[in-house]
């Protein structure tokens, strides 16, 4: 077989499968537009580095450090409408939370913070828009 047979078959089965970090590619387009259209919060949105792999120390060390199971994916550390925050997780269009998600949900909400599920950059935008420009009554 030639490479060129072998780059076709390789690019048909790469359109075939899912890509395999879809939600940090929405993530980081979101958090990308977010820092150009509110520069003025920038700092104030942040991610909380949960995932990924590591390796055991690593893991008991950042765990004795606060590092929590189930934390909402970025966090926008801005009171509005009466929320303390806003905690966003991103999922692909068939993703689910995961029981410790669900769980930091329920805290985050008891607490006073607004916690949505975002699965796409328009979810993304319209949620932070309207978080931040809440309309009159």
């Amino acid at each position: 077989m030639t490479f060129e047979e072998l780059k076709a078959i390789a690019n048909a089965k790469a359109e075939k499968t899912k890509p395999r970090h879809e939600e940090s590619q929405i993530q980081r387009s979101c958090l990308r537009w977010f820092r150009l259209q509110y520069p003025q919060y920038a700092l104030l949105c942040f991610a909380v580095p949960n995932g990924g792999a590591r390796n055991k120390r690593e893991a008991s060390i950042m765990k004795a450090e606060g590092v929590t199971a189930g934390v909402a994916d970025i966090i926008l550390l801005i009171p509005s409408s009466g929320y303390a925050s806003l905690c966003l997780e991103f999922k692909t269009q068939t993703g689910r939370q995961q029981d410790t998600q669900k769980a930091w949900q329920k805290a985050a909400e008891a607490a006073g913070n607004k916690y949505t599920v975002i699965r796409s950059f328009d979810e993304f935008r319209n949620e932070v828009t309207n978080y931040l420009q809440p309309k009159k009554r």
